[in-house]
Order: structure tokens, then sequence, then C-alpha cells
């Protein structure tokens, strides 16, 4: 067994904080370090260091991702673990929610819909109605996507304001409400 000595984590081979891996600044350029001591030049030579570690190559296993500048959150693409097996069972399971959860089935639940309605009860009914049980498959970014598209298409209108700004170029919906176009009565 091999014990490396890094600056966190010495002893512990293969913990997710040996091989956490950081941006650089510096003459480099775009530079990774990680704290078993690499540097790594630039993002693709530091995803594949993540991946050979069995870590998420999206967080490179710091177990967080800055969607836009000063928010931070957990990784969504390995549910804030810092490992690639979680991320590949995610991606995996996006997969066949991309497969099973088509714009046929999204467009038929919210053509049953007169009034408005949330994401929450548009996911929570494609679920029902494919026999889904709870978290089995990422069913509501799924449906998010596909009513974004709708809403890009005309064929629904978002009704929520934003739950919250981030700077000020970003608002974030916790749950947000659409409606089908052609009941607005417009």
């Amino acid at each position: 067994m091999e014990v490396r000595v890094g600056r966190r984590g010495a002893g512990r081979v293969g913990s997710v904080n040996e091989h956490a891996i950081s941006p650089q600044t510096g003459i480099l350029g775009d530079a990774f370090a990680c704290d078993c001591g690499v540097l790594l030049g630039g993002r693709m030579v530091a995803e594949l260091h993540a991946a050979d570690n069995g870590l998420c190559s999206a967080c490179l296993g710091t177990t967080r991702e800055e969607p836009a500048a000063g928010l931070t959150r957990p990784c969504t693409s390995c549910a804030g673990s810092g490992r690639r097996k979680e991320q590949v069972h995610w991606q995996l399971a996006y997969a066949e929610a991309e497969h099973l959860i088509t714009m046929t089935v999204v467009r038929g639940v919210v053509a049953g819909f007169d009034g408005p309605f949330r994401l929450s009860e548009i996911a929570d009914t494609v679920r029902s109605g494919l026999g889904l049980p709870t978290g089995r498959l990422p069913v509501g970014p799924r449906v998010r996507d596909l009513l974004l598209q709708l809403q890009a298409a005309g064929e629904i209108t978002m009704l929520s304001a934003p739950d919250e700004m981030v700077g000020t170029d970003m608002v974030l919906y916790r749950d947000p409400q659409w409606q089908r176009a052609r009941t607005l009565g417009l």
C-alpha cells in the first residue's frame, strides 16, 4: 500500500482531501495545483488527474462548484461528494431520464394545466405518470430543462419573479411558475 504525504490527509491514500485540485494564479496562466503536490497546466489536465484519482471531474474533488462569481454550492455533478463514482452514477441517471422523459411527455402534462403550474407540480406528475420512485432519477432537473425549452419556443410563459438576485446578472428561482401561452388571454 502506497502512502503519500501531502499538504492535507497525510497517510490517507485515496481520500478526497488528498487530491483536491484548486486553481492557481500566476505566470503560468490557466494552472491548477493538487493537494498531492502536482502542478497541473490547464483545466483538461486537471480533470484527467481528478478522474485518474477517482475524483469528480467537474469540481475536481473539492465538493463545491461556482455557477457564478461569488456563488458556491455543493457540486451537482457528484452530489457534493467530490467522488467520480457518484458523478458517473448521476450522469447515467440523467441520461436515463433524458430517454424516459421526452418533450412529448412534458408537453402532454403541461397541456393538462389550464392555469399556472409550478416546476414541482409538473415533475411530480411526470414521476407519478411514469411510475418512478422518488430519488431514482433526476426528474426535476430534466423537467426543468424541457420547460425552459418550451419557454424559449414561446409555448409557455414564466410568471415567477426571481427568488434571489446573485450579483448584478444572475437570478435564482426555487420553484418557478409558468402558464401555457395560449391560456393567458392576451
